[in-house]
């Protein structure tokens, strides 16, 4: 099966693991116009000209839009303060009732003055947007990390510190348990810089793309990754705070507009260090290779998370 999206020229396999029907759901979810942006010009043909690619097997294949990335050799053009906005954005679409029944399945361009309504496509049934599973992805990662020990030759010692970690945070930041308070705020899933592009390229507007984990929860969830690289000694403390900063300015809901945010942020961004942890060893093992710099970084703050109790919001239970 092959999707396209307008604008689309990138070619992207999508997960082979997901389930069918999880990968329907996922493909009513996709934008028909560039996520969360600045409005586009008129929208050109929705199938890209020329026959449509030969898909070697069974995996679903997408036509992203084209756009060009954050330059990884020039981190102080890093589009932090972008990404801060476009995430409260889309944080701030609202999607009240989506938990209760059929909602919109598709994003809009999100211009000045327009807070991101959800109107189905024409001719197409609207969805039920699935739950965010940032919880749900953790666990999947130490799954796959245990699956790694017990086919290595022998214990590796970054294992006891990550498994440590990971048992210390509460049963519903491990997906054992619903979460205390679920959430009804539409999430990205996987905010990195690396779903930032500018399009049309080279100088056009940043645009927030790949939704492939895009649903209902917890805000916080996705500002894990950059608070946990934050935390962990990886991301600067100015990047952080340009970040946190274009955050709160544009109103984003899941931290405090003012204050320590780390109440909000606290488990999930330890959930998000222990995930990428357990991903990097058990690369690691199945490569019989070393831990890189930051890979040990990431194992060296999951040991000192053990000596410290996350620190919760009132409502969230350990």
């Amino acid at each position: 099966m092959v999707t396209y999206w307008p604008y689309g020229t990138t070619l992207s396999p999508d997960d082979p693991d997901a389930a069918p029907g999880e990968a329907a759901k996922d493909l009513l979810l996709r934008p028909r116009r560039a996520p969360v942006t600045e409005p586009a010009p008129d929208a050109p043909p929705a199938v890209p000209a020329g026959p449509a690619p030969v898909v070697p097997d069974v995996r679903l294949v997408t036509y992203w839009p084209y756009g060009a990335p954050v330059n990884p050799d020039d981190p102080d053009a890093a589009p932090w303060e972008a990404a801060g906005e476009l995430l409260a954005r889309l944080h701030r679409i609202p999607v009240a009732g989506v938990a209760r029944g059929p909602v919109a399945a598709t994003l809009l361009d999100m211009g000045p003055g327009n807070p991101g309504a959800l109107p189905a496509p024409a001719g197409q049934e609207a969805a039920v947007l699935p739950a965010m599973r940032g919880p749900a992805k953790a666990a999947r990662a130490i799954t796959r990390l245990r699956a790694a020990l017990a086919a290595a030759s022998a214990p590796h010692p970054a294992a006891a510190p990550v498994l440590r970690a990971w048992a210390a945070l509460p049963p519903w930041a491990r997906a054992e348990a619903p979460m205390p308070v679920p959430g009804s705020t539409l999430c990205h899933g996987d905010l990195h810089l690396g779903q930032l592009v500018r399009h049309p390229p080279p100088d056009g507007p940043w645009r927030l793309i790949d939704v492939d984990d895009l649903g209902v929860g917890v805000p916080a969830w996705d500002l894990a990754r950059p608070a946990a690289w934050f935390a962990c000694g990886l991301l600067p403390p100015d990047e952080w705070t340009r970040f946190l900063t274009a955050y709160r300015t544009a109103g984003g809901p899941a931290v405090p507009a003012e204050g320590d945010p780390w109440a909000a942020l606290d488990v999930p961004a330890r959930a998000l260090t222990v995930q990428t942890a357990a991903l990097f060893l058990a690369k690691a093992l199945a490569a019989v290779r070393e831990l890189d710099e930051v890979e040990q970084c990431l194992v060296d703050a999951c040991d000192r998370m053990g000596s410290a109790p996350p620190e919760l919001p009132a409502a969230f239970p350990k």
